[in-house]
Parts: structure tokens; sequence; C-alpha cells
């Protein structure tokens, strides 16, 4: 596909398999920017304040998301916790939640009830697989517990490998890539085992990530060659690799205002998902990192939509299609409502306009 020169493109409905939609006046603005950027069902993550520990309280908030935009599909998890016991995996599966997150205590927002001892949890992970539940993971150390020379994520990677040897049938997700030693990691795992991969790790680098407000998020974007690699699993075909955004929304202000090294960690997609991958692509082939012949009508598809459902086992026919059209659109530097305003990732470039069908 000559991506550059390409004027329309139809895809089947994105599916965002990691979205954070938060709360309060913040979810009412950030919901409806769902379907905005071509997506019809999210897996939604769980680290609210306080984190979703309770089946009853995950299927109130999924009842909060669906009243505001009842043409998505919220796939819902737990955040693991202590309370977070075999017998809540028994009613999270009646419940029909579909995962359960594994945040490493204070890796990232709201992450400080996390997870401290992972071999405490193994009853737990032995009712998910029971349950065919996934287990998604924020795949970091602490900082102070990765060997010099390895990043945060590099150094769970052989947490990763032991968790699939203890659980060969638990479905796992390595979340937000970074690395090439993660994409490698999940390759050399069996079939249960996946990864998602965002939008904005297949652009930025730590060399944005450490300057710009808005390109700063955990994990940290990497080097060249590890978003190159992300981009290269993007398109290889391979099902064990799907799109899931991490879009974090957080005030405008908050991000503004932070004094240096505070600012609040996420990049903020949610609006563009679907038009910030091709971007993504377009940018890597101009860079000669792919051709135009990796980037096929079906890895498209594939990537984007129906990877993630395969994965999930949900129905891999999106019953909606998006259009989208070269109209000269360029991305708005903001959204907000009139309590809160948050910050586009890459606020005035111009991408592909995105019509339902």
């Amino acid at each position: 596909m000559q991506l550059k020169t390409t004027q329309r493109i139809e895809l089947p409905a994105t599916a965002d398999m990691h979205v954070h939609l938060r709360q309060g006046d913040m979810m009412n603005l950030v919901v409806p920017t769902v379907r905005q950027g071509g997506v019809d069902t999210v897996f939604v993550m769980p680290n609210l304040a306080p984190p979703l520990t309770a089946v009853d309280k995950v299927l109130e908030y999924k009842a909060q998301l669906e009243a505001l935009e009842k043409n998505v599909h919220f796939q819902m998890s737990l955040f693991l916790h202590p309370l977070v016991t075999p017998d809540v995996i028994d009613q999270a599966a009646a419940a029909g939640i579909t995962g359960v997150k594994l945040y490493p205590q204070g890796v990232t927002t709201n992450s400080e009830n996390g997870v401290a001892d992972i071999t405490a949890f193994y009853p737990t992970f032995a009712a998910m697989e029971k349950h065919d539940i996934v287990l998604n993971i924020h795949g970091e150390v602490l900082e102070a517990l990765a060997p010099e020379g390895l990043s945060l994520e590099e150094a769970f990677l052989p947490t990763l490998k032991t968790l699939h040897e203890q659980f060969p049938n638990l479905r796992i997700i390595l979340e937000h890539c970074t690395t090439s030693a993660a994409v490698e990691a999940v390759r050399a795992c069996g079939p249960n085992v996946g990864a998602t991969i965002t939008a904005h790790h297949l652009y930025l680098t730590h060399h944005e990530a450490c300057c710009d407000p808005f390109a700063f998020c955990k994990p940290i974007p990497k080097k060249p060659t590890d978003r190159d690699a992300l981009v290269k699993a993007a398109v290889s075909g391979e099902t064990k690799f799907f799109f899931g955004s991490d879009s974090a929304p957080h005030p405008l202000e908050s991000k503004t205002t932070a004094e240096q090294g505070k600012t609040p960690a996420g990049v903020f997609t949610q609006p563009y998902v679907t038009q910030l991958v091709l971007l993504a692509l377009e940018e890597a082939v101009e860079r000669g990192v792919i051709t135009d012949d990796d980037i096929t009508q079906e890895k498209l598809e594939g990537f984007l939509s129906r990877n993630g459902r395969r994965f999930y086992k949900l129905p891999e026919t999106a019953p909606g299609k998006i259009v989208l059209e070269r109209k000269g659109e360029k991305i708005a530097t903001s959204i907000k409502s009139e309590t809160v305003e948050v910050g586009n990732s890459r606020g005035g470039d111009e991408v592909f306009t995105l019509t339902w069908v």
C-alpha cells in the first residue's frame, strides 16, 4: 500500500485493547472521543482512585461508561490486589469480566496499591487460568530493582517467562511494549502470550519524552531502534501483536505547570488513535524502516482490529466500518469541557479524516 499517496482507506472498526477512561468530569469528556478515533471496542483499565478490586464496583463503572456511549463495547478488568482472591475470580467470570490488570507497585499512575510479590498471587492466577480470564501486565520493575544497563521493561521480562511457564494455559498480555527485547520475549512464548503496542510508541523516542510533557509516559519511549522494532512487529502479520493505545488523559494544566521531573505520565491519543497509527507507519516508510509493501490491507486490519478481538475471544468481524480520507484535517491542540481540558498528542499535525459507514 502506497500510504503516502493513498487518499482513501476503508477498515473494520478499531479494537483498542488498552484505554484509560478515568472518572468524573474527565470520564465525561474522554468517553465520547472513543468512537471519534474509529474504535468500537475497548479494554478498560481499572487503576481508578480507589482501584477497582471488587466485581460490583467494576460493573458499576461499566454502567457509567455505557450511559455515556452506548455504541462502544466496554471490556472490563479488575485491579490485581490481595482483595482479588480466587473466589473473586469466580465472581468475575460469572459477571463477564474479561481480565485482571497487574501493576507492579509504584511504577505508574495510581499503582501505589499494586503488586509487590507476584508469587503471592499464584492461587489467583490458577483461578484465572481455570476460568480463561486474561492477565494484563504492566511489565516494568521499580527503578531501584533494575540491574544497571537494563530498562525497567527488560528487567521485567524474566518474570513474564516465569509466569508463562508456571501457567501455560493462562492468556497473558504484555501491555504497551516499548523495546525490541520485549517483542522478542513475546515471540519466544507460546500462543497464549500476546502484546499490545500503542500508537505513540510507534513514533516517540526518549528524546521527545524527556523534554515534551505531552510525550512523557510510562513506560518511557526508548531508543529509535526500539521504536522501529515495534513498527516492524505491528506490520509483521503476527497475530500476537495488536493495538492498545494506552491513551492516558491528564488535565492540561497538570502537564504544563508541573515542576521538571514531576509531569504526570500519560500520552493522550484517543480522538485520533487510528489516524496516529497510520501516521506513524507513514513516517516509518520515510525513514526506510519498512517499505510500502509491508503495509497491506490485511495487516492493517489484523493489527488494528482482528488480532486483539481474536486474543480476547471476541467476534473477529466488527459490525461497523470506518473510512479514512485525506482532506487536510489537522489534530486539534486539545479537547475540553467547561471543567477540564486535555492536550492531544501531536496537535497540529495533518491526519486522515475519519468517518463511520
